[in-house]
């Protein structure tokens, strides 16, 4: 049976796949891995083999988003988000695709969400991937513009079924934040958006996920190190839980969504 790792936006909070990752590793080989936001960076490191030990280095060495410049004048994005670009592609280059490797993203005049695979990502494609709306400046890919591939899902669930996974491992690191404010935004522009993701799907699903949201809206945009490493220890913790599952394998935990 075809098996998939997806991993959710999330930001900052993509710490908490790194620990998970750290874990599963060892009993765990995807055939391919489905990434969102966030995820698409953890995945594309992961589909390119990056040692466990090193994807969690790479968590807790992030200055470059402890702070951000305002971005002026306003061109999409309130915060200059050049720091992290430079960040994805140094990831990028860092390591050359294994397996089945998928991004999200989303077409941002049209609100609909695109996949790319394989040879067809880029570090452009990584970055529009990240790009959270109003926050970061959107991407350019051939003649249109991109933004962040968890806008409007946050767990591309519907993205690894459609590219034939029978079995999926999902990661999901973005519960929904406290506070009305953060997720305002997000839920206009899921209601505006014609794109709906399918309520059920076929695969059996492996959900690892905390109980409650890793932060608030704040948390999930600035980095510290701190944090980072609570997240790591928090998403280790997870997957443990979770072990006597994926090492039966025909005993996967069955949730249909």
């Amino acid at each position: 049976m075809k098996t998939a790792l997806v991993l959710s936006a999330g930001g900052m909070f993509g710490a908490y796949q790194a620990g998970v990752w750290s874990v599963l590793a060892d009993v765990f080989e995807p055939d391919l891995i489905v990434g969102a936001s966030i995820g698409s960076i953890n995945g594309w490191a992961i589909a390119g083999g990056c040692p466990p030990a090193q994807l969690v280095e790479r968590w807790l060495d992030m200055e470059c988003a402890a702070s951000y410049r305002w971005h002026l004048p306003f061109r999409g994005g309130v915060l200059d988000s050049r720091a992290l670009a430079v960040k994805i592609e140094e990831v990028y280059s860092a390591y050359r695709r294994r397996i089945d490797y998928a991004v999200t993203v989303t077409e941002s005049r049209s609100l609909r969400p695109r996949i790319f695979r394989n040879d067809e990502i880029t570090p452009a494609v990584l970055r529009a991937s990240t790009a959270i709306p109003i926050v970061f400046d959107q991407v350019r890919i051939g003649r249109r513009l991109y933004c962040d591939g968890g806008l409007l899902n946050a767990l591309p669930l519907w993205a690894a079924a459609e590219l034939g996974a029978e079995r999926i491992v999902a990661v999901n690191s973005m519960i929904r934040l406290p506070g009305w404010l953060p997720n305002l935004f997000v839920d206009a522009m899921r209601w505006i958006s014609p794109f709906r993701a399918p309520a059920k799907i076929s695969a059996e699903v492996l959900l690892i996920s905390p109980e409650k949201a890793l932060g608030d809206g704040l948390e999930m945009l600035y980095w510290d190190r701190s944090r980072a490493q609570r997240l790591i220890e928090m998403g280790r913790a997870a997957a443990r839980d979770v072990l006597p599952a994926l090492e039966t394998k025909n005993h996967f935990h069955s949730t249909m969504f």
